[in-house]
């Protein structure tokens, strides 16, 4: 049963009113509703959703930020948790870009379309260097990105997309990342193409728009991936693009070794 609780302050003139209620947030409903696509929900093991967030630091009440989130993997999670009970903008592709983008924010919005537990959330555009307010400056209690550092790499627009997360956080607000792991040392060039990402380049890359790093989780390690390989991380699942001759050893890896990082927008 979801527990309620009510907030009380005392005004300016020394009223005492009520802030709205807030639930506990609903992991059951979120993770297990009939919402939830039978193939998105089987990635639970790989990619740890509850401990995720909950590593992040996701609470009840808070104004959430998913950048690119595709086509909705963890929407699916965040749209129910915070729905009545916080708030939850995907920032998305805009409609004016490419045919890739228009179809990935087509399918999205589809997507959005099929069930109300997608009623209240709030699609903006982030699409730099046109369009990089994602929500009103400082109003935001936590950016998430969700592998997507080297998609900004290899548009040229990363700087523009951490700065954009950095002005939509209030002081103290939480940017959180997973993003496929390379080892470091590894070149950019090698990163754009495999997708994986040194944790050195990252916690730099946040570091200079003015981020701090809090912390850092190994919920989404898996030590079995190397990372070595040829065609990148989309030779293991879900995409699986490799050799059919070896397709089962690959499953046998399962999915990416990944970094989870929780940075925080330093307060004044």
């Amino acid at each position: 049963m979801r527990l309620t609780r009510v907030l009380f302050f005392t005004a300016a003139f020394g009223a005492t009113m009520a802030l709205p209620a807030q639930a506990e947030l609903d992991w059951d409903m979120a993770l297990t509703g009939d919402h939830r696509a039978e193939k998105n929900a089987a990635r639970d093991e790989f990619r740890h959703p509850r401990e995720t967030l909950e590593f992040f630091g996701l609470k009840e009440g808070m104004t959430v930020v998913e950048l690119s989130p595709g086509g909705g993997w963890y929407t699916e999670v965040l749209a129910p948790l915070l729905k009545g009970n916080g708030a939850y903008y995907a920032a998305h592709h805009s409609p004016n870009g490419s045919s890739y983008a228009r179809r990935s924010l087509g399918g999205y919005l589809q997507k959005l379309g099929e069930n109300e537990v997608y009623d209240e959330v709030t699609v903006t555009t982030l699409a730099p260097p046109a369009s990089v307010v994602i929500v009103p400056a400082e109003t935001a209690d936590m950016v998430l990105a969700f592998r997507n550092i080297h998609s900004w790499m290899r548009g040229d627009t990363l700087a523009e997309t951490l700065i954009a997360a950095y002005d939509a956080l209030k002081p103290g607000g939480v940017f959180g990342v997973v993003q496929h792991r390379a080892s470091d040392g590894r070149d950019q060039d090698a990163m754009k193409k495999t997708a994986y990402v040194s944790e050195d380049f990252v916690i730099a890359a946040a570091k200079s728009v003015g981020f701090e790093l809090a912390d850092r989780s190994e919920v989404n390690a898996n030590p079995k991936d190397t990372g070595e390989w040829e065609r990148g991380v989309w030779e293991l699942p879900p995409s699986l693009r490799g050799d059919p001759a070896d397709r089962e050893a690959r499953i046998a890896v399962g999915e990416s070794d990944r970094m989870t990082l929780r940075f925080v927008k330093p307060a004044p």
